[in-house]
């Protein structure tokens, strides 16, 4: 076996860049022809045919969004024609064959996994899942595991220790899964990142990255280790992860729309940015050298949003690889890789509400970025659109209001400002033009749906999604629950970037995987939208029949937003769906092992602990020793006049008396975690901690 090595990136022949100029032309005159003749049918639908600000207004709006359609449309075609012809062919994997890939030496890789305040033992037990599959192929020597974490709360990183410790013995994975701490929480995950490679970052010429809710098959894992080596100019190959493990109806829907759908758009996106690819921050490997050279993400020095750490950091980076003379490859043939799913949507929205300001900033990269590729700009461009789209459908409709306000209330104006003339304007109504328009933007949505049925068709994958049958009336569900969702979307989108753009404060927190929307909950989030759909649709009436059925596709899932959001939060409902058929995926119906054993491991540590990660810490004798052995151990004088009190409080009151700040204190401290130990298993019986070693049923041991 040969052994591939080079640090700086190898000129090619410029082959892909050919042909991705091609394609790019191709997308771009598709997208624009048809965006004109559809303004074109916009300007004869207007009652002035544009003569107006409002109208102009609007034909601003419309190009805008319909271009941002028609570029999903085209991507998702692209997707369908290469698949029905067998592939890329200039993707990674059709230039080096299985049997060349199979003679390629594996290089010394990091598998890094970032968290913050995720549920702990449900998280590494995927983490576990990854590490027993990799041992299955005999190449876990050339692997290590790190999990980098960031989380505040004493509870929830005490526990982080306890379990990697558990599975460092379970797994007999010492000295090769790793954990560390930061105690100085900077610049969001990609602070941590750069934390462990200024550490550790040497030691390896690649890194896999994982999120939370990430699981790589060790088949995956050892393939893109292998394409790295063979392919010295990629500095980024980044997979297209499957969403799994969906259980509410809302998790389950995504989850179908996900493994259906991305096929097409996926190969459709690879096919357009060829090597210079977006990076999405996970399931991806990097080449660690040139990422630290050339990677580090600095301040922005703007104003209000645009100043800071870059909070959406991966977009960026993969900018600053391209940047370098580096590639970047989405390699969507590469499987069994996987992600999971806001279980709510309401999770999902406060997801977006993080996601959404880092992608704003990426605004300032946009336009003050130097010398970064027009592709990589393109794709930062794309990001922005994914919440910018929402405030711009909006404005969209607020203008459609006015103008039906101003066609129905006010007098006809023959000479409205902005017409110029000495022949009085004549308004004019096309209301089948306008349906037409409708129908068409409309086609644009959900014709790559369709398109994906006939793909699983050709391809023989119909049986994994439950028969052609099944496969079909589960696309309709989800077209009837993304119908649901738009406007709901549209509204809490546009109020994250007005507060993004306001520069509005944001916690960022670890992300729900288990909980139902409870009915208070849902009218507590959704009360304004729906508020909004009501009156918008009453005024509607007021003004005018057709007009309030105009309305009614944005105003009906506002008014219902909040049953909607319980509804598709039941795990109840996306179970009896799955034993019906519906919303199946193939991974589902033939399992794949990393799947199976990350499902077992869970299932596994679902039991409720009795007592607390603190409570533990400081109780049992063999966690009290792992945490001793983590801890601080220079003791300053003045650092032992601060937490002297902080103990005595614990001590005698537990940790309700103590803040999250001072209980993280006197945790990291080795004398104050030996001394609470001692003084607990000397309390009385009837004390906080008598009380508490009294729960677990044991006796105090030899010491």
């Amino acid at each position: 076996m040969t052994e591939v090595i080079n640090a700086a990136p190898i000129e090619r022949s410029g082959t892909w860049r050919r042909t991705a100029t091609v394609r790019r032309f191709f997308l771009t005159l598709f997208v624009v022809g048809q965006t004109v003749v559809a303004s074109y049918f916009l300007l004869w639908i207007l009652p002035y045919h544009g003569g107006t600000w409002v109208e102009l207004g609007l034909l601003a709006l419309f190009i805008l969004l319909y271009m941002w359609i028609a570029v999903g449309f085209w991507t998702a075609v692209f997707g369908f024609v290469l698949r029905l012809v067998g592939g890329d062919r200039h993707s990674l994997l059709k230039r080096h064959p299985e049997s060349e890939l199979e003679n390629t030496a594996l290089a010394k890789t990091a598998i890094v996994m970032p968290i913050y305040h995720e549920p702990v033992q449900w998280t590494l037990s995927g983490l576990k899942a990854v590490y027993q599959d990799i041992e299955r192929t005999g190449h876990l020597d050339r692997f290590e595991f790190h999990i980098i974490s960031d989380s505040r709360d004493p509870n929830v990183w005490l526990q982080e220790q306890a379990e990697w410790h558990r599975l460092c013995e379970e797994l007999g994975a010492e000295g090769r899964l790793f954990y560390r701490r930061r105690r100085v929480n900077l610049n969001f995950k990609s602070g941590n990142v750069a934390d462990f490679l200024r550490r550790w970052g040497r030691r390896y010429r690649y890194m896999v990255v994982l999120d939370a809710d990430s699981l790589l098959s060790a088949g995956t894992i050892v393939k893109m280790v292998q394409l790295m080596e063979r392919e010295p100019n990629v500095g980024i190959l980044q997979t297209a992860p499957t969403i799994i493990n969906g259980e509410s109806l809302f998790a389950r829907v995504q989850q179908f729309a996900n493994r259906l759908y991305s096929s097409l758009f996926a190969t459709g996106l690879a096919a357009i940015q060829m090597g210079d690819a977006a990076f999405w921050g996970h399931n991806a490997i990097l080449r660690v050298e040139p990422f630290m050279a050339h990677c580090g993400l600095r301040k922005l020095r703007g104003f209000g949003l645009f100043r800071g750490p870059i909070m959406s950091h991966d977009f960026v980076e993969a900018a600053y690889m391209g940047r370098a003379g580096y590639e970047v490859w989405l390699e969507p043939e590469l499987g069994n890789s996987f992600e999971e799913s806001p279980p709510t949507i309401s999770d999902e929205l406060s997801r977006d509400n993080r996601w959404s300001r880092g992608n704003l900033q990426h605004l300032w990269i946009l336009l003050f970025g130097r010398k970064l590729r027009l592709a990589h700009r393109m794709a930062l461009l794309n990001g922005i659109m994914a919440y910018l789209a929402s405030p711009l459908w909006l404005a969209f409709l607020i203008l459609t209001t006015v103008e039906a306000v101003q066609m129905t209330v006010a007098s006809i104006n023959y000479f409205p400002e902005g017409h110029q003339g000495l022949f009085p304007l004549w308004p004019e109504w096309r209301p089948e033009w306008a349906i037409g328009l409708a129908l068409s933007t409309l086609s644009l949505l959900f014709l790559p749906k369709f398109l994906a049925i006939f793909d699983a068709v050709i391809h023989g994958l119909v049986r994994g999604f439950g028969g052609v049958w099944r496969l079909f009336l589960s696309v309709m569900l989800e077209i009837v629950v993304s119908v649901l969702l738009a406007p709901v979307r549209m509204m809490a989108h546009s109020r994250y970037v007005l507060g993004a753009l306001l520069n509005v404060s944001l916690s960022w927190a670890g992300q729900n995987r288990t909980e139902e929307t409870t009915w208070r909950d849902a009218f507590l989030t959704q009360f304004p939208g729906m508020l909004v759909g009501a009156g918008w649709s009453a005024f509607a009436w007021s003004l005018d029949p057709m007009f309030f059925l105009w309305s009614l596709p944005v105003a009906v899932p506002l008014v219902l937003a909040a049953p909607t959001s319980v509804v598709l939060s039941r795990v109840g409902l996306g179970r009896a769906f799955r034993k019906k058929g519906l919303l199946v995926i193939p991974e589902e119906l033939t399992p794949v092992a990393v799947l199976n054993d990350a499902r077992r491991a869970r299932a596994e540590s679902d039991e409720i602990p009795v007592i607390t990660a603190v409570e533990a810490a400081v109780i049992r004798p063999r966690l009290n020793q792992l945490h001793l052995t983590l801890a601080r151990a220079d003791r300053q004088p003045r650092r032992a006049e601060l937490l002297a009190p902080l103990v005595r409080r614990l001590a005698d009151k537990g940790p309700e008396s103590l803040s999250r700040n001072e209980l993280s204190q006197v945790f990291r401290d080795r004398t104050a975690l030996a001394e609470l130990h001692q003084l607990a298993w000397r309390s009385s019986p009837d004390s906080f901690w008598g009380r508490r070693i009294s729960s677990l049923g044991k006796t105090k041991p030899e010491e």
